[in-house]
């Protein structure tokens, strides 16, 4: 099962192309999104959004993708 390419150049002024990070823990995913769906008055929204990432990886949760763009710590 393939993701489908983001594009959203009428929201950000460009093509971001790559595949969204997926949960890997559906279940608990989607908990934590009908929560933050009762909690927020708007959905989706950005604070939304960031609450639902925040509280899921608070619980456990991990995102399988992609992780050529992350920054690597540095340790001296």
């Amino acid at each position: 099962m393939t993701q489908p390419l983001i594009s959203l150049p009428h929201v950000t002024g460009h093509v971001r192309r790559g595949r969204m990070a997926t949960p890997t823990n559906k279940k608990l995913y989607n908990r934590v999104k009908n929560e933050a769906k009762r909690k927020f008055k708007t959905w989706p929204s950005a604070y939304a959004s960031a609450w639902l990432v925040k509280t899921y990886k608070a619980r456990g949760g991990k995102y399988s993708g992609s992780t050529k763009n992350k920054v690597k710590s540095r340790t001296t």
